[in-house]
């Protein structure tokens, strides 16, 4: 008698279900704000982009520099802006081809999870935005104020700490790999280690490496943008 497994829908956040990176824009946005050095922020996120392409970006050392500005004005001013950076960038960035995505995934009675390498105060409003509830993103500790302090938390969710982190989450509802299916989208060839647990790899948006993959191994390829 076969057993009915569980459906779990994974998603990649940035140029997966929305058409950019979150972390970079909310950058931008904070350089507006002037809460940073336009020409020695913009210097130093090209360089960390082309480590992140590489596959040779030390995320702690990203994390300290992409929080900086939060860690530096506050909970109260942080909050405030990003309200206003949903508003101002994100929103506009969300398509209705994604929406129907997880929304389609969802009405097939899969569990969806955005699964993302970028940090928690950036993402989860986007995670909220798209209605999901379940987001596994870089988690920050926080200090005595308890406020971000620059840190992360735990195992980020960065390449092979995805696998990690998702297996986390699945533990902590009495599942494993072998209780569930799972369709996993994503962009960057970072993200390989978690592309290969899933039972149905999605290369989406892929870059020419992950494209070229993809066809070899047989995976989905889906241009949703």
């Amino acid at each position: 008698m076969s057993v009915t497994k569980q459906k779990i829908a994974l998603f990649d956040l940035d140029h997966t279900l929305i058409p950019m990176d979150s972390d970079y824009e909310w950058g931008e946005f904070t350089i507006a704000e002037g809460w940073c050095d336009s020409t020695d922020f913009k210097r130093r996120n090209t360089e960390f982009f082309d480590q992140y392409r590489a596959g040779t970006l030390d995320i702690h050392d990203y994390v300290r520099f992409a929080t900086q500005a939060i860690c530096q004005q506050g909970a109260t001013k942080s909050i405030a802006a990003h309200a206003r950076f949903m508003g101002a960038v994100v929103q506009k960035a969300i398509k209705k081809q994604a929406l129907d995505l997880v929304k389609g995934h969802r009405d097939a009675g899969s569990e969806v999870v955005i699964v993302t390498a970028t940090n928690e105060f950036v993402t989860r409003p986007i995670a909220a935005a798209f209605g999901v509830e379940h987001l596994i993103a870089v988690e920050l500790a926080r200090g005595a104020d308890d406020w971000f302090t620059g840190e992360i938390k735990g195992t980020p969710s960065f390449r092979e700490g995805k696998v990690m982190r998702v297996e986390s989450w699945l533990a902590g509802r009495g599942l494993g790999w072998d209780d569930i299916e799972t369709t996993f989208y994503t962009d960057s060839m970072n993200d390989l280690a978690l592309l290969q647990k899933a039972t149905h790899p999605v290369a989406t948006n892929p870059d020419e490496r992950l494209r070229a993959l993809a066809e070899a191994r047989g995976w989905r390829i889906l241009d949703l943008f």
